[in-house]
């Protein structure tokens, strides 16, 4: 996953600061050997604006409300939502411009996801026609890569807020709209740094736009070429379609080639674990690992659970755990045991 804010953050500061040394100066390759170490232990002595503090803050933020938090017991809980919602309240004193503060503190502030959805809807031309001023005044005389990334990171707030009106229009039901939105990210990003094309994928698979989605499978060369159509989200959207339009043996093959592709991936599918979205964007996983598989399962649940079944799990929710313990039977009754037990615990 492409959006990892303490990767951004150092960028921000990185390109900051190697705009204040001289190229020409034999000392200027030393300076910024140093800047890694500056950057982990001195941080403030770096050159930054209040834009660049209220960026790291939402990056300690990010670290509570997005890693710890689901994680975290219930007594600890209350302690990182009133820390991490502290550290977005100063990044937003420091500066009002702060979009991925103002969109994080949304989540909790704004009841209720339609609610939350209009007030992202509201505010996104904002949000577009400030970060577009500040990607159009990058220099065009620097150095090209260093223009490049100061473009980049100027629009990069505008399009986690693009993602996350997909993502929550898709979470809504509203997937004609999610559509919409996807295709405004990829239109101001076309190499779909926020991986926005996996809520594509679902929101298609949910109009039953089979069409749509061999569509988008053709677009993958040129949005990502290092990444075939063969992540979870595009194989289960397909298998959704296939097990709708009972067409078994292709809906099958496709579960069998998810289980092929992700470690512990029958756990993943029998558990179906619905995880918070995360905050500041999509977590940051390693493609093709456990986690990612968590994550598109978990946004998956809006296929899953389509349909009243009673297991509670939802038609298609209720045939892919079936399907996967009918092939790792072993695995099936270790994880039926574990979730007794977890049930247990929980009352």
């Amino acid at each position: 996953m492409a959006h990892d804010p303490r990767r951004e953050d150092y960028q921000r500061l990185a390109l900051r600061f190697v705009r204040t040394i001289d190229p020409q100066d034999p000392a200027a390759a030393r300076e910024f050997t140093d800047f890694g170490r500056r950057f982990a232990q001195e941080r403030d002595s770096l050159p930054q604006t209040d834009a660049d503090r209220a960026f790291h803050l939402v990056c300690r933020a990010t670290e509570l409300i997005d890693y710890k938090l689901p994680f975290a017991e219930p007594d600890q809980a209350a302690e990182l939502i009133r820390h991490g919602q502290s550290l977005l309240d100063e990044a937003l004193s420091l500066d009002e411009k702060c979009f991925d503060a103002l969109r994080m503190k949304s989540g909790p502030e704004v009841a209720g996801l339609d609610a939350r959805h209009e007030f992202l809807v509201k505010r996104e031309p904002e949000v577009r026609a400030d970060c577009e001023q500040a990607r159009d005044a990058q220099d065009p005389s620097e150095d090209e890569e260093r223009v490049a990334l100061g473009r980049a990171l100027a629009m990069r707030p505008y399009w986690r807020w693009l993602a996350s009106l997909a993502e929550g229009a898709l979470i809504c039901g509203r997937n004609r709209e999610a559509i919409s939105w996807c295709e405004r990210l990829l239109q101001s990003d076309p190499a779909d740094t926020c991986d926005v094309r996996f809520t594509y994928a679902y929101a298609l698979a949910k109009l039953e736009d089979e069409a749509g989605l061999d569509a988008l499978e053709a677009r993958y060369a040129k949005i990502s070429p290092t990444r075939g159509a063969d992540d979870a989200w595009m194989l289960m959207a397909r298998m959704a379609l296939a097990h709708k339009a009972c067409r078994m043996e292709e809906a099958q093959g496709l579960l069998a080639r998810i289980c092929r592709t992700y470690p512990e991936a029958a756990v993943t599918l029998l558990r179906q674990t619905e995880l918070p979205d995360g905050e500041f964007a999509r977590l940051h996983v390693a493609p093709y690992s456990t986690d990612e598989l968590i994550i598109a399962a978990s946004e998956g649940i809006v296929l899953l659970q389509e349909g009243a079944d009673r297991t509670g799990r939802g038609v298609l929710g209720a045939w892919v755990a079936a399907q996967v313990a009918g092939m790792y039977p072993a695995v099936a009754l270790q994880v039926a045991a574990e979730m007794r037990q977890e049930g247990v615990q929980g009352k």
